[in-house]
C-alpha cells in the first residue's frame, strides 16, 4: 500500500509542480521596480536591446516617455523590435543604432553618431553580453567573453545580477538550453528579469550607493575580492592600456 502510494505521488510530482509553477516564479522573482517615475525630455540608450530582457527594459522606459536608442549588433532585428515598442507604447522615439560590441571600430562610431544627434545621455543600460561561447576573438584580438562583456561595455555605475533569466544568452550551450528547458518554471521571464536594472535606473536617490551590487532590486554581498580596490585599480589600469586610452 505504501508502495502504491509512494508511486502515486512520484507520477503526481511532475503535474503539481507544473501546476505550482506560477507561484514559484513569482517567489523567486521578489524584487519589482516600484519607482512611478516618468521620462519625458530624458534621453536613454539600452544595448542589446532586440531580445530579452534589453527588449524588455527599452519598452518600459519608452512607455514612460523617454527617447529610446536600441544599440544593437543586428539592426535588422533591432529595427522590428523598436517598431513593435512604438506600437504598443505609442512613444515614437524609438531609434535603432549600429552597435557591435566585439568590435571598437564600431563602439567609437557608435559614440561619434550619438555625439552628433544628443547633447545629454540621462541613462545608460549596458545589458548586451555572451556567454558560453565558442573560442574566438574580437575584431581587436581580445577573448570574447572579456572582449564584449568587459572592455566592450566599459564601467558602469551600478553592476546588476537579473537572475536566472529565459533569454538568448545561453544561445551557444546545447546544455544550457536544455536545462533552461527543463527548470523553465523556476526561471524569471525578462520582463522580471529587467526589474532590477529599472529599479537601479529610475529609483531616486540611488546615487549614494554608487558602485554597489545589486541583485533583485536590492544591495546583494560581493565578495572581498570584488571590493578591493587595489584589485579594481589594477584591473582599470590594465584595461585602458588595453583599449588606448588614458589611464585618469
Amino acid at each position: 500500500m505504501v508502495e502504491l502510494l509512494l508511486l502515486l505521488l512520484l507520477l503526481l510530482f511532475p503535474f503539481l509542480l507544473y501546476a505550482a509553477a506560477p507561484q514559484i516564479r513569482k517567489m523567486l522573482s521578489s524584487g519589482v521596480c516600484t519607482s512611478t517615475v516618468q521620462l519625458p525630455g530624458k534621453v536613454v540608450v539600452v544595448t542589446g536591446a532586440n531580445t530579452g530582457i534589453g527588449k524588455e527594459t527599452a519598452k518600459e522606459l519608452a512607455q514612460r516617455g523617454a527617447r529610446v536608442y536600441l544599440a544593437c549588433r543586428d539592426v535588422q532585428k533591432g529595427e522590428l523590435v523598436a517598431k513593435e515598442i512604438r506600437t504598443m507604447t505609442g512613444n515614437q522615439q524609438v531609434l535603432v543604432r549600429k552597435l557591435d560590441l566585439s568590435d571598437t571600430k564600431s563602439i567609437r562610431a557608435f559614440a561619434k553618431g550619438f555625439l552628433a544627434e544628443e547633447k545629454h545621455l540621462h541613462i545608460l543600460i549596458n545589458n548586451a553580453g555572451v556567454m558560453m561561447c565558442p573560442y574566438s576573438k574580437t575584431a581587436d584580438g581580445f577573448e570574447m567573453h572579456i572582449g564584449v562583456n568587459h572592455l566592450g561595455s566599459g564601467v558602469t555605475t551600478y553592476s546588476v545580477h537579473p537572475g536566472t533569466v529565459q533569454s538568448e544568452l545561453i544561445r551557444h550551450s546545447s546544455f544550457m538550453r536544455w536545462m533552461w528547458w527543463l527548470f523553465s518554471f523556476f526561471i524569471k521571464t525578462p520582463q522580471q528579469g529587467a526589474q532590477t536594472s529599472l529599479h537601479c535606473a529610475l529609483t531616486e536617490g540611488l546615487e549614494i550607493l554608487s558602485g554597489s551590487h545589486f541583485s533583485d532590486c536590492h544591495v546583494a554581498w560581493v565578495s572581498a575580492q570584488a571590493r578591493n580596490e587595489t584589485v579594481a585599480r589594477r584591473l582599470w589600469d590594465v584595461s585602458c592600456d588595453l583599449l588606448g586610452l588614458p589611464m585618469d
